[in-house]
């Protein structure tokens, strides 16, 4: 289940909307070029300073 990032641009080929976020293994993938990158979720999702 993968959902296409809308407005955002790959750092490696600059493509824009290329980019598709799968949550359930925690990564990003440019489907332009194939560059992918790790996500850290917050479990506290910042409510602690």
């Amino acid at each position: 289940m993968t959902h296409l990032l809308h407005g955002l641009r790959c750092a490696t080929c600059l493509t824009l909307n290329a980019l598709w976020l799968d949550p359930l293994r925690g990564l990003v993938e440019c489907s332009e070029c194939g560059q992918t990158a790790l996500i850290v979720t917050d479990p506290d999702e910042g409510r602690t300073a």
